[in-house]
């Protein structure tokens, strides 16, 4: 959340992280005042609502218009909101950030992937605009050197996880949780920054916490034959799959091995989220998968059940973790923004400078995650949970 451009999320009490990347053809905007008709802040971002990420801008358009909906009812803070379709590409979301900077964008939402992310956060550096991704996870989001993660852009946050992150998380948690199996496979994509990430920093904490991974698989993009790589698991005795990648690659993944006999514990990251509204998909083969988030719809805290409910009322289906991110997202600005008592109509410096200072000042408590803090390179820390599909579902494995 997840191709090589799709986000991603990563994770924090078991790790501090910061996660699944204009054509035009889709642009929404949300209007509203505050109480006593102040000026609104102008929101932007971009996120893939066509194509075959789709599914990952179409939920965060939809968790950050609801949340802009709740910011403008409570009338504290006014927002307009404007989403570009940038298919997941990094020089269309270039073109759709033009149009938004256009319209008179002063606050961001960043972009929905990581590589149409990468590709941004320079402009926002560039134009002095204080951006907040829901879901762009790699570190070259907010870092201008990914070899050592220094040189951080300054003004480009993260509400998801990091990649790395989500590595370490996943180990810890197949560790911890030796039931899952004590025998790891890790099948990758190794021309994709998201999943080569997840799948390095793995592998050096499965090193720490004496996992045993008996087989790693890398495939490239285009591979739709994993017989080699099931097969490849399989006979080194895997009782677990470590599957840091999409769901696309995922499902066959998945029908290979059950064509195979072969019936492990499937082990996933956020690109995993998505599988079960994957169009033709028997979502009987990700009966048992396991995935770590940081957001569980099942949850029954007021919170989440409330924008459950109304997620699913606005548009029809449960919302995933990028739309619990996207809401997060939103919220998070909207009380940076309060609490700096900044105006609509003062300088962009300004604007910028106060988000800055209360993003890496204040805690935030939010769907996806309580007592949420950000360092001044825009890394995000809060705990990650853990889920499994079951019933055809995702439901919390705690």
């Amino acid at each position: 959340m997840k191709f090589n451009s799709v986000m991603k999320s990563g994770l924090a009490a078991l790790m501090s992280l910061s996660l699944v990347a204009c054509g035009g053809s889709s642009a929404s905007t949300s209007t509203g005042g505050s109480a006593t008709g102040t000026a609104a802040f102008k929101l932007g971002g971009t996120g893939p609502t066509t194509g075959d990420a789709a599914i990952y801008g179409q939920a965060v358009e939809n968790g950050a218009k609801l949340a802009v909906e709740a910011v403008n009812a409570a009338g504290k803070v006014a927002l307009e909101f404007n989403f570009q379709d940038d298919q997941a590409d990094g020089e269309k979301a270039s073109t759709a950030y033009n149009t938004l900077i256009d319209w008179g964008m002063q606050v961001s939402i960043g972009a929905t992937t990581s590589g149409a992310g990468q590709a941004l956060s320079p402009l926002f550096v560039q134009d002095d605009i204080f951006a907040i991704t829901p879901s762009g996870s790699s570190t070259a989001v907010i870092y201008q050197n990914t070899e050592t993660n220094t040189d951080p852009y300054g003004n480009v946050f993260q509400m998801c996880f990091t990649d790395p992150n989500q590595g370490v998380a996943s180990a810890d948690y197949i560790s911890a949780n030796k039931d899952l199996g004590t025998k790891v496979a890790i099948i990758y994509r190794n021309d994709d920054n998201y999943s080569s990430g997840v799948t390095d920093k793995f592998k050096e904490e499965a090193e720490k916490a004496n996992l045993d991974v008996v087989y790693t698989g890398g495939f490239a993009n285009g591979t739709t034959d994993f017989s080699v790589y099931v097969t490849a698991a399989k006979d080194a005795g895997a009782d677990v799959v470590f599957l840091p990648i999409y769901y696309q690659p995922a499902s066959q993944i998945l029908a290979e091995a059950n064509k195979q006999g072969y019936t492990p514990t499937f082990f996933g990251c956020d690109g995993m989220d998505g599988i079960l509204t994957m169009e033709g998909f028997d979502t009987t083969l990700a009966e048992g998968l396991y995935m770590l988030t940081p957001f569980a719809a099942d949850a029954t805290d007021d919170a989440t059940v409330d924008f459950v409910t109304k997620y699913k009322d606005a548009y029809g289906e449960t919302p995933n973790q990028f739309a619990a991110d996207a809401y997060d997202a939103v919220m998070a600005i909207a009380q940076a923004l309060e609490k700096a008592g900044v105006s609509a109509t003062d300088a962009q410096a300004d604007i910028t400078a106060a988000l800055k200072t209360q993003f890496t000042s204040m805690t935030f408590d939010g769907l996806t995650g309580t007592n949420v803090t950000w360092n001044e390179n825009g890394e995000v820390s809060k705990a990650p949970k853990a889920i499994v599909i079951q019933g055809g579902a995702y439901v919390s494995a705690e």
